[in-house]
């Protein structure tokens, strides 16, 4: 068996439904998530200078995002920065990078920032727009994010040549509420917040996803949902986590169901990693 594949086979599924990696054909649309979506979509489509998204580690921030590039129109010019961090011009270059912009290695930050003006004012005479995302943008500093406001100023009129998208933990959000950051909150014209989810919500994230993957949606009895929701707090990365160890215990034990049994079983062999942060993060 290929190892992609462990238990799937045993509960009649073409895959596993539960990996830590984002995938979008497994995008559960719960309220929330489909209100953070219309956000982005609102925010591109408004011509909105800046968007913000931010959210719990692993609430499906990424997931969204990897949906709105796979939708994006032809006529847009995306370029996508993860995990951006340094100081005056290094951000610039991640910039230039994203966008596939050349640079030559003794450029200056004028020079950059003249080589980024004329890219966007070429991409605008082709009737294209661009967008800048950062993803984990809560690693940026302040000054980076300063850096990115001043981006902004080369939109002029009614004539947007560059749009901002900033996605990122719930730090990023205090970061852009700081009284020192107010020119720049004053631009983001589109923003929400990803909570946890709740437990019907849980539920039915689960089901979709077993689904998705071939099964029924009922591999997973109503008290060992429970279970799941608890142990996790609703965030759906520790969810994936926690039910993928579920169901290779059931799969170990042939059990064609997950039960309320399983779930504590996984969690007292102590091999679900995500309830120890979840601890450590209560007490610190």
């Amino acid at each position: 068996m290929a190892p992609k594949e462990l238990y799937a086979g045993f509960f009649g599924m073409t895959e596993r439904p539960f990996t830590l990696l984002p995938d979008p054909s497994f995008l559960f649309w719960s309220p929330q998530h489909k209100r953070a979506f219309s956000v982005l979509d609102y925010g591109i489509l408004s011509h909105a200078p800046i968007t913000l998204i931010t959210g719990e580690i692993g609430s499906g921030k990424t997931t969204l995002l990897r949906e709105l590039l796979n939708r994006i129109d032809e006529d847009v010019t995306v370029g996508l920065v993860s995990n951006a961090q340094g100081g005056r011009g290094e951000l610039l270059q991640w910039v230039l990078n994203a966008l596939s912009v050349p640079m030559g290695p003794g450029d200056t930050y004028v020079q950059l920032f003249q080589k980024l003006q004329e890219f966007l004012v070429t991409e605008y005479a082709a009737g294209r727009r661009v967008i800048l995302i950062f993803d984990e943008a809560q690693n940026l500093s302040i000054e980076g994010l300063e850096e990115l406001r001043l981006l902004t100023n080369i939109n002029s009129g009614q004539d947007e040549l560059i749009q901002l998208i900033l996605v990122g933990q719930p730090e990023l959000r205090d970061m852009v509420l700081h009284p020192n950051m107010r020119q720049l909150a004053q631009r983001v014209a589109a923003s929400f917040h990803l909570n946890a989810m709740d437990e019907e919500a849980i539920a039915g994230y689960i089901s979709h996803r077993l689904r998705k993957a071939g099964g029924n949606g009922e591999e997973f009895t109503p008290e060992a949902v429970r279970m799941v929701h608890k142990a996790t707090r609703g965030v759906p990365r520790l969810v994936n986590q926690l039910c993928d160890f579920c169901m290779l215990y059931a799969w170990s034990s042939e059990s064609p169901v997950v039960t309320d049994k399983i779930v504590t079983s996984v969690l007292d062999d102590n091999v679900f990693f995500g309830a120890n942060a979840l601890t450590e993060e209560t007490t610190a």
